[in-house]
């Protein structure tokens, strides 16, 4: 192979190299349904979760989003934000132990919520915005089991739960933690969780111009090369 040949392959592929570690610096979203924030403070009020649903399928959009909300530990006072394109069910069930609160006894809350009419194309992600008047603060935990449907009629069951100390399972439920923090509102909390997601998008783009300048210096280096190597001969 002669030196100008083996001088542009270097450099392709230290190009190649440097593209490869931007894409795996800036991370691939969760391939499962997840709600952000992660956390809010026990009991906290006036605040709103989102959940974000990615289709996984090559060839199938998301037709169907079913959200279920715990009736063990019910949120108060759900209002569903309105989605281009989407319609969605609210589904109220009997409490089991009506909630006490300063404005009366809460006997009903929202158990379910189904979102139709839209698509999610392959590739893609809609995120399902749903507010609260409050959360409960005698647990840790909130899951929202969820399933998705498929255009080809497949459902996949969001719906396991791992114990402490166990790996992911395959099919999570997206869980919202509940801590036992104190003077921090649920509108302070919702506005760090978007401050860390704006940090973190602005240090993938910084990272994808430094690999793009990486990029342009390996092929300069090459090109460099290439003439000094002419000169020589």
């Amino acid at each position: 192979m002669s030196p100008v040949r083996t001088t542009l392959r270097r450099a392709g592929l230290g190009t190649a190299l440097a593209a490869c570690a931007v894409l795996t610096a800036a991370g691939v979203a969760s391939a499962h349904v997840t709600v952000h924030p992660d956390s809010y403070v026990k009991g906290a009020t006036d605040g709103a979760l989102t959940f974000r649903v990615p289709d996984e399928s090559d060839t199938a959009s998301t037709t169907k989003v079913q959200l279920f909300l715990p009736a063990d530990h019910p949120l108060l006072g759900v209002l569903v934000s309105p989605h281009d394109g989407w319609t969605a069910k609210v589904t109220d069930t009997r409490l089991r132990t009506p909630v006490k609160t300063d404005d009366g006894t809460i006997t009903d809350a929202v158990s379910e919520i189904t979102w139709t009419g839209g698509r999610i194309a392959p590739g893609q992600y809609e995120d399902f915005d749903v507010a609260f008047g409050q959360l409960p603060d005698d647990t840790a935990t909130l899951p929202f089991k969820t399933l998705q449907t498929y255009s080809d009629g497949k459902v996949v069951r969001w719906i396991e739960e791992a114990a402490r100390g166990d790996e992911e399972p395959e099919n999570p439920a997206p869980v919202l933690k509940l801590t036992s923090g104190t003077g921090t509102s649920a509108a302070v909390k919702t506005s760090a969780a978007t401050s860390t997601a704006s940090a973190s998008d602005s240090t993938a783009r910084g990272l994808g111009v430094a690999g793009l300048v990486v990029g342009v210096l390996g092929l300069a280096a090459g090109a460099f090369a290439v003439v000094r190597s002419r000169r020589a001969r």
